[in-house]
Parts: C-alpha cells; sequence; structure tokens
C-alpha cells in the first residue's frame, strides 16, 4: 500500500466502498486518459481493489484497500467525471 493516500485515490476507494460497482460502471466513471490521473490502475496496482468475476463482474475492495480507509468508509462526495478531475490534475500541477 502507498505509504499516503491521495484524495482522488480516497474518494474512488469510498466510491466502491458505498455499494457493488459493476466493472464496466467503474470503466465509464474512472478510466482516464490523462497521465496524471491513473486513479483505477493505481489502485488496483496496489492491491486495493480487485475484479470479482471478470470484465462482467464487480469491483470491490480488498482487506488492504479497506484499511486504507480506516474505520470511517462513509463516502463523503461523488467521484468527479474524469475529465474534470483531470483538469483540476493539470491545474494543480499548473498545465493546461
Amino acid at each position: 500500500m502507498p505509504d499516503a493516500i491521495i484524495a482522488p485515490t480516497r474518494q474512488f476507494l469510498e466510491w466502491v466502498a458505498a455499494r457493488p460497482r459493476a466493472y464496466a460502471e467503474v470503466m465509464d466513471t474512472w478510466r482516464s486518459s490523462c497521465p496524471r490521473l491513473t486513479i483505477w490502475e493505481d489502485a488496483s496496482i496496489d492491491g486495493l481493489v480487485r475484479l470479482e468475476g471478470g470484465p462482467a463482474g464487480f469491483v470491490v475492495l480488498t482487506p488492504l484497500g479497506r484499511a486504507a480507509l480506516g474505520p470511517d468508509q462513509t463516502v463523503r462526495s461523488p467521484p468527479p467525471a474524469p475529465s474534470a478531475a483531470c483538469a483540476a490534475a493539470n491545474r494543480a500541477i499548473g498545465t493546461r
């Protein structure tokens, strides 16, 4: 698990924790072509989420993902649209 969970990754984990998410829903909402915003990919590589049942299955938190959220697993806000999130990431680092 990474030393620190960045805010968009935490938001993604909270979103997955709220209810079972179909793989297609995760891809529609979180897949990004922005090289600076790889939330789904990073969470998967870091072992925070896993896909159960193949492409037609569901994305779920792993025990490591639940531990990253800590005791408060309440969803605070909906996930950003990928394009808005990418734009925000670019603004944060000073690019356009």
